[in-house]
């Protein structure tokens, strides 16, 4: 047995108030400081490359950033088929971003991020997982509160992505009812709005509050499921709202065919996955169903 390297843990404080936390080494701190909104830690852990926190919870890693970008990103895009534009709320990172436009008959994507800092030292700090999309000419990145641009814009949306951060400090906004009916209301007819509901198995009333809410808004209220290993707890919920209920229940052959038109290649996402990805277990279920 050999003692680890000395150096500095990261300690994720996600659920410390329910008495677990787990910690990654910080072979290298690149970057920190504590922005106008909230602090912020940009740093290199051996087994998961770059790494970046935002007030103690890890928000994004290099090595499986890929898994929650692809599915927040081409399962609505897919299911919905017809996509011309996208509003993408937060993701200052620009993972999200960077998926979206992979897809060729995107015209335009609209990137609110509350916090300028957040997209700066991800540009500098983080480059692969923007990968030059901060260039695309088809994005207009706005900055701003996410909750007050979609009750003032008058634009709408076939695809709403709301990659926030937990409901703690300034994301706790996007988890509010008021945010999801003013979202509903730049909705193109039969859009779908995707959102992070994060961990159910360790945050199952966070899904349960988005569900009830949805339930409220649309037609269609469900998650569908991704694992992201630094999202510890077991597979991690996206929300699911639209009005077209019949977006969920595609036909895997039209999915494949919609995917391969796309022609570009994933790491995580295939049409099979997409499938199975809105097939919950019991305990997940008993946080979608009223």
């Amino acid at each position: 047995m050999t003692e680890a390297p000395k150096g500095r843990w990261i300690v994720e404080t996600l659920y410390e108030k329910e008495g677990f936390t787990c910690a990654f080494r910080a072979d290298k701190v690149f970057h920190e400081e504590n922005t106008a909104e909230q602090n912020l830690v940009i740093f290199e852990n051996a087994l998961f490359g770059r790494m970046m926190a935002l007030d103690g919870i890890t928000q994004v890693t290099e090595r499986d950033e890929f898994i929650y970008h692809e599915m927040m990103t081409h399962v609505p895009i897919l299911a919905h088929g017809r996509v011309r534009r996208v509003l993408i709320i937060g993701g200052g990172d620009g993972g999200i971003l960077r998926e979206v436009l992979r897809h060729k008959k995107v015209d335009k994507v609209t990137m609110v991020e509350i916090d300028p800092a957040v997209t700066d030292f991800c540009k500098k700090q983080l480059p692969k997982i923007s990968d030059g999309a901060f260039d695309d000419p088809r994005l207009d990145l706005v900055f701003a509160d996410g909750a007050k641009f979609v009750e003032e814009t008058t634009e709408k949306y076939d695809v709403i992505i709301v990659d926030s951060t937990d409901p703690i400090g300034p994301g706790e906004v996007l988890f509010r009812e008021s945010f999801y009916r003013a979202a509903s209301g730049v909705l193109t007819p039969g859009g779908v709005i995707v959102t992070q509901n994060g961990v159910p198995f360790m945050q199952g009333s966070e899904l349960k509050a988005t569900m009830e809410k949805f339930r409220r808004l649309f037609k269609e209220a469900t998650c569908y499921l991704a694992t992201i290993p630094t999202y510890v707890g077991g597979p991690m919920a996206m929300g699911w709202g639209t009005d077209d209920a019949t977006l969920t229940s595609l036909p895997l052959e039209e999915i494949e065919r919609r995917f391969a038109e796309e022609g570009f290649a994933t790491r995580y996402y295939t049409p099979e996955v997409h499938k199975a990805a809105f097939a919950l277990p019991r305990y997940v279920l008993d946080c979608v169903a009223p």
